[in-house]
């Protein structure tokens, strides 16, 4: 990841071989944070896999630090959905178990 900053409160980081995926998810996390004024991302052109995300600070931390908060909210929602996941399959498979073993 590539940042090209006037200041530190101000950023354009180029993400390269990412979508709107990570993009979109990126700038939801990034407007939650109320030290954040601005959020916002483009595609150059569809054809190639490059996102510019733009972060503007209200001045109490830099651009870096609300991304880098940003990733890790993300990380903790997806660490967080992955475990209910694998809690609700589990469960769905003991009660297939059961089942077969009533029929059987």
């Amino acid at each position: 990841m590539d940042s090209e900053a006037t200041d530190f409160f101000a950023a354009t980081f180029s993400i390269e071989e990412e979508d709107h995926t990570l993009a979109n998810s990126l700038r939801f996390f990034l407007n939650k944070n109320p030290h954040v004024s601005f959020c916002g991302y483009s595609m150059p052109h569809p054809s190639e896999e490059l996102v510019n995300l733009r972060v503007q600070t209200t001045g109490q931390i830099t651009a870096m630090q609300a991304v880098k908060a940003a990733c890790e909210d993300m990380q903790q929602v997806c660490d967080h959905m992955r475990s209910t996941l694998s809690k609700a399959v589990a469960e769905f498979q003991q009660q297939e178990q059961s089942r077969e073993q009533k029929r059987g």
